[in-house]
């Protein structure tokens, strides 16, 4: 921001992929297990074979091949305006490509090419949103973005031993859960269209998804999916992440509904004194209506990794970030595909 579980918990956040069929012959049916054809369970229902519903795997290797690429030391720290965050803008651009998603409206490519002025050094820097798009099927014309930031800080001008500030949980790991995620949508399939927005220049104070918001009619937009900080054990403990703004729009109790029987639990943001609401990317639609925001993991108040050199990939939890996804993908389900809306934001 600005400024092991195990295999039951993944299998039941697989996302509309528990396969319910009907029973065997002489028994009442389990789910997963077809019945035998034309015969009839203990239970008097019908032993017919069930289509299977699509499924999709999100694979912990592809988180890791992610993360480890977007963290790397030759991103040398992502600085918006510098030769390593075009190496990670390439990057997100490729995946875009072999995931399959289209360009957003008046782009000639993934690319948002923009001007702005470093408020501190007043320097013009010029750099790059990257935006591909999931065209909805039923709702095409009602927009949910899924978005993240893939700038950080750079690196250190002087100094001796690691001097990279590689940023692996701000925001690498959002960034990754955005390319997962919509690797997942392309193949679940999804009825409004879906946005997903790489910001630059967040650390600079919001300005990449400040741009965006610019551009885009919002009453067009219903709800905003924001990834910040999501590869360490929250404070309330594993299989649990918690939002921001909770209270400004029902956005997440449709996420808590949607967790259900999960085994993974949505909390409300617990460190209101750092106005997290108000400084990641969320904030940009939020400030035009959208109820927009954002998913974290990471105790803030005691991560000792954060803006700092240490915050590595090593330092983070794959099986967190995996699971995390996972629960995002779940929770936002019905929003995705329209059978929820959330309400309107409040911003007091």
């Amino acid at each position: 921001m600005r400024k092991i579980i195990g295999a039951f918990l993944a299998m039941s956040l697989m996302l509309s992929c528990a396969i319910v069929t009907k029973g065997k012959d002489g028994k009442a049916g389990t789910a997963g297990e077809p019945g035998l054809n034309g015969k009839k369970g203990a239970d008097g229902i019908s032993g017919k074979l069930v289509k299977p519903e699509k499924t999709f795997f999100i694979d912990s290797n592809l988180v890791r091949k992610h993360l480890y690429t977007l963290a790397a030391d030759d991103m040398e720290g992502r600085k918006s305006g510098t030769p390593g965050i075009e190496k990670a803008a390439v990057y997100i651009e490729n995946e875009y490509k072999k995931i399959g998603l289209t360009t957003f409206k008046g782009l000639k490519d993934y690319r948002q090419t923009f001007t702005f002025k470093n408020r501190r050094t007043k320097e013009d820097i010029t750099s790059s949103n990257i935006i591909g798009v999931l065209e909805g099927k039923s709702k095409k014309n009602e927009y949910v973005i899924i978005s993240a930031h893939y700038d950080h800080l750079g690196m250190k001008k002087s100094g001796e031993g690691d001097l990279i500030y590689n940023g692996a949980n701000d925001d690498a790991s959002g960034v990754t859960g955005l390319l997962v995620l919509a690797k997942y949508f392309k193949e679940m399939g999804n009825e409004r269209t879906i946005v997903f927005a790489s910001f630059t220049a967040e650390e600079m104070g919001l300005i990449g998804s400040t741009h965006f918001g610019k551009g885009i009619d919002a009453d067009k937009f219903v709800a905003g999916i924001n990834l910040e900080m999501i590869g360490k054990t929250p404070s309330f403990g594993p299989n649990t992440a918690w939002l921001t703004g909770f209270d400004r729009s029902d956005f997440g109790k449709i996420i808590q509904k949607n967790l259900e029987g999960t085994g993974y639990q949505l909390f409300p943001d617990p460190y209101k004194k750092f106005n997290l609401f108000f400084r990641s990317d969320n904030a940009s639609l939020a400030r035009l209506g959208v109820p927009s925001h954002t998913f974290s993991t990471t105790p803030i108040d005691v991560d000792p990794d954060y803006h700092k050199l240490t915050d590595e990939a090593e330092t983070l939890n794959m099986t967190v970030i995996t699971q995390t996804i996972q629960a995002v993908a779940k929770g936002t389900e019905s929003i995705i595909n329209g059978t929820d809306t959330p309400t309107r934001v409040i911003i007091k």
